[in-house]
């Protein structure tokens, strides 16, 4: 690894969406840092909900014990939010491509309150 790897190396691992998939099958939390009128028209089932704008005063509502894979719409703000969890602990993933990804990977989305949902 050079100098430049070095400088620009990522202080989180960047999973697709079906290695994220996988990890929350073993445990794994899925973080959705959307804000929330994004988080009701569609998000993946069982994950939790924090917007970015609110991740430095929440993140101690992540558990300690267990990966958390971030996500947003693109994969933009999940980077700054996978970037900002990592300077605090090591088990941190942005999912590359984001929700768009994700949809395109075939995994579901469900809308607030469990009906089936879209990425807005």
């Amino acid at each position: 690894m050079g100098f430049l790897d070095t400088l620009f190396k990522k202080p989180y691992r960047v999973v697709d969406p079906d290695e994220a998939k996988e990890a929350m099958e073993r445990g794994a939390v899925l973080l959705d840092v959307r804000e929330s009128h994004e988080w009701r028209s569609g998000h993946a089932p069982k994950a939790r909900h924090i917007p970015l704008s609110q991740l430095s005063t929440r993140a101690k509502e992540l558990p300690r014990n267990r990966e958390i894979l971030v996500v947003c719409r693109s994969g933009n703000r999940s980077a700054r939010a996978a970037r900002m969890l990592a300077a605090q602990r090591t088990d941190v993933a942005n999912i590359k491509g984001g929700m768009g990804a994700w949809v395109r990977h075939g995994h579901p989305v469900v809308a607030k309150g469990g009906g089936p949902g879209r990425v807005a």
